[in-house]
């Protein structure tokens, strides 16, 4: 079998790109009836967070370790965040306001995967630092809740899963300012430490 074949259909990667293919059954969610639709939406997206945990951990104990693995795990975790997050915001569970907290979110994954590219042509790696996997942690708890909706009103008080879905939602885009700075110096550092290369022979 081609090697290709077999590094993608490895069961880490198999993960990985599940939590892309996850992303039009949580569009066609949103289309379902309020209530049942709201839990179909937040069990789809709680799977995808499970896959994001075992992914990595299952491709550490099995050594299926890959450059492809490396490449498609924070691009799935980026997709699967912004389609969430457009997702809300059309279907007005993010408005006003709180829609700059989305906007903040969506801007730094887009930088920083841009640095990431830029940091990979000249072979430097830019490792998660803890705060950014509190950020992730964060973020991923309020789209949960915003997920659940009105729906969530049947485990909490009326109006709870909203109040702390948004909340969570501010804290987040606060801790990706944050790292997003951390993420900018690192790349600018590099930017100005690194000579630029003239192509240009005439």
């Amino acid at each position: 079998m081609d090697p290709a074949a077999i590094m993608i259909t490895s069961l880490p990667n198999l993960l990985t790109l599940s939590r892309i293919f996850a992303i039009p059954a949580l569009i066609a969610a949103f289309y379902l009836d309020s209530f049942v639709g709201n839990w179909v939406a937040f069990g789809i997206f709680a799977f995808a967070g499970i896959t994001d945990f075992f992914d990595g951990y299952l491709a550490r104990i099995r050594n299926e370790q890959s450059v492809l693995g490396q490449f498609l795990d924070p691009v799935a975790d980026k997709l699967l965040v912004a389609a969430v997050l457009m997702l809300l915001v059309a279907f007005q569970r993010v408005t006003e306001l709180s829609i700059l907290a989305a906007i903040v979110i969506l801007c730094r994954e887009i930088m920083v995967s841009g640095l990431r590219e830029f940091l990979a042509e000249i072979r430097v790696g830019m490792p998660v630092s803890k705060l950014a996997k509190w950020k992730t942690t964060v973020q991923i708890l309020a789209l949960g809740f915003l997920l659940t909706g009105v729906a969530g009103d049947i485990l909490l008080p009326t109006g709870w899963t909203q109040t702390i879905g948004i909340t969570l939602l501010w804290i987040a885009a606060g801790l990706t300012m944050y790292t997003g700075y951390d993420y900018l110096r690192l790349g600018l550092k590099h930017m100005t430490d690194e000579p630029i290369q003239n192509d240009d022979k005439s």
